[in-house]
This record gives C-alpha cells, sequence and structure tokens, in this order.
C-alpha cells in the first residue's frame, strides 16, 4: 500500500491493470490466505483446463509474459485480489481499467461473470494475435509531448496513431513498423524522447480491425447483467452498462485506451481515492501524474488488504 494514504472522504474507484504488469508470484499471498482468492484461481484452472495458479506462482517468467497465458493470469489475479478485499468488507463506488483491465473491472461490477471473463479474454488474446502474427506491427511510448504533439507526429509519419493516453507526457503510439520507424525518427530530429515497447502487435488501432470483428461473434454469446457497482469505460469516457458493453468491448480492440481522459472523468464524479489490484504500482503511478496529490492504493498482498480494510473501517 502507498505510504501516508488515507481512505476518508469522497468515493473510491476500484482500478484494474493489463497486460505488463505480470509478475511471477503474483497472487500466491492471497492464495494462501482467501478462501474467495483461493477459489478463483481454482475455478480459472477449471475453466482453462491447464494450472493457471502453478503459472503465476512459480512462473517461467517467459511463459506468463506471453500473451495466451498472461492475459487470463493478470485477469483471474486481479479479480481474486479484489474478491478478497471484497470477503473482507471492502467496497468501491466505481470501477474501471486499463485495456486487459477492463474485463476485470466488469467482474468486479457484476456486469461479466469470471468464467464469461476468461473465456473472452482468451478469444481476445486469440484474434488478436492472429492479426499481430498476419500484419506485423509495434508500439512505441512518446514522452514529455502533449497529446497534440503526438497526435501532429503520428499525422506526419503515417500508419501509427496513439493508442495509449496514459498521463500527461505519456502517449504510446501503435501501428505498421514502418510507421513507428518514421515517427520515432521525426521525434528524435525535434529532441522528443521516445521509447520501444516490447510488443509485436499494433495493438489499439485501426490494424485490429480484422480482429474487432472475429471477436463480436464472441461478445453475442456471453450475458450481460445488471451491475451492481458503475463501470468507467476508457474507451467512452463514460460510466456504461448493458448491451452498449458489446459494442465497447469490440471497439476496445481498435480504440485507444483514454486513461487519463477516464481518470478525469472519475475525479468528476467525486472520486479521490483509486484502489488497484494488481502485482505492481502501475496505474496508480498514472494517476498521480494526471492529478498529483491524488490517493491511491495498490492491494497486492495480503498486508496491503489488512491495511486497506482497517482504513475503511476508519472512514466509515
Amino acid at each position: 500500500m502507498d505510504a501516508g494514504a488515507d481512505l476518508s472522504g469522497g468515493k473510491v474507484a476500484l482500478l484494474f491493470p493489463g497486460q505488463g504488469v505480470q509478475k511471477v508470484g503474483m497472487g500466491q499471498g492471497f492464495f494462501m490466505t482467501s478462501d474467495a482468492a483461493r477459489a478463483t484461481f481454482d475455478e480459472a484452472n477449471d475453466v482453462l483446463g491447464y494450472d493457471l495458479a502453478r503459472l503465476c506462482f512459480e512462473g517461467p517468467a517467459e511463459r506468463l509474459g506471453q500473451t495466451d497465458r498472461c492475459q487470463p493470469a493478470v485477469l483471474t489475479t486481479s479479480v481474486a485480489l479484489w474478491r478478497a478485499a471484497d470477503e473482507a468488507g471492502f467496497r468501491g463506488d466505481l470501477a474501471m481499467g486499463h485495456s486487459l483491465g477492463e474485463y476485470s473491472a466488469l467482474v468486479a461490477s457484476g456486469s461479466l461473470s469470471f468464467e464469461e471473463a476468461l473465456r473472452l479474454v482468451v478469444e481476445r488474446g486469440s484474434v488478436t494475435t492472429a492479426v499481430a502474427r498476419q500484419t506485423p506491427g509495434s508500439m512505441a511510448a512518446v514522452l514529455g509531448a502533449s497529446e497534440d504533439e503526438v497526435e501532429a507526429l503520428c499525422e506526419e509519419a503515417g500508419d501509427v496513431w496513439p493508442a495509449n493516453y496514459n498521463c500527461p507526457g505519456q502517449v504510446v503510439t501503435s501501428g505498421l513498423r514502418g510507421g513507428v520507424e518514421r515517427m520515432l525518427e521525426i521525434a528524435t530530429s525535434r529532441g522528443i524522447k521516445t521509447r520501444m515497447l516490447d510488443i509485436d502487435g499494433a495493438f489499439h488501432s485501426s490494424i485490429m480491425a480484422p480482429a474487432a470483428e472475429r471477436f463480436r461473434g464472441a461478445l453475442q454469446t456471453v450475458r450481460i447483467q445488471a451491475p451492481s457497482l458503475p463501470f468507467l469505460s476508457a474507451t467512452s469516457v463514460a460510466i456504461e452498462r448493458g448491451e452498449r458493453l458489446r459494442i465497447l468491448l469490440a471497439q476496445q480492440l481498435t480504440a485507444p485506451v483514454r486513461f487519463t481522459q477516464t481518470v478525469y472523468t472519475a475525479l468528476d464524479l467525486g472520486v479521490d481515492t483509486f484502489v488497484e489490484f494488481g502485482p505492481s504500482r502501475v496505474l496508480t503511478g498514472l494517476v498521480r501524474r494526471v492529478r498529483p496529490g491524488t490517493t491511491t492504493l495498490t492491494v497486492s498482498s495480503p498486508d496491503d488488504l489488512a491495511a486497506l480494510t482497517e482504513l475503511r473501517g476508519r472512514s466509515g
């Protein structure tokens, strides 16, 4: 848990990370101490047909990092951590996530069952990986530039688009390899810092349109339930529910993740505390860059949960 956090007053947003936060050992402490977390990993093992828990706890890291295993692993770990907190009496006021993390958020909101979220994530990984193999792409972060500057860089380079608006001064771009390379050359010539990501696909760009088309079929088979908690979409930057979720989850594959704008919207809705359920502090770090001084907590171990529930109890 982040030092000095205080949960008194205001609303609490449940925050769920996406692919890239995985690490060997994630969720193991909760598996050993929480019935709800253990049941979550057991359910995932049954649905997936392999020992996901063992992969999360023991690795190897290389296999855990591969999309077909990584995405179910991050989803399961986040849901297990959230269920452990829920079991202990902790509640939030809305749920939100980053890319893959929106599936965890939809489970937390009550809109999707965990089993159906798992099956969707497996299919999502399959269709996007197939497109990435057929049309290789890449992604790169642009650092220290404004959103307008990054958008202009992409337009000038061609075949590359903003993919993740993470926080002020950090926008990830995505596109065909040639387009990304041209964008990097232009940025470097103008003194703008960039960083290539270890990703072989143009995710969250129009290159993923064939994947989105295939994914729509899988989305038609799931049951969208009445939410018990508002879900704040990082695709539309609005509270979403019902049948519209099928449209948004397909659009998510080709649309940018507007995390910066979504955090601002959450703040406008009265949120003053963001609690991240995952093995790292990636999203809470971004939140603090969006709005310095915002209270953030990360629940990644049972010790964090104990402190979180204690603070929540104090706030009434």
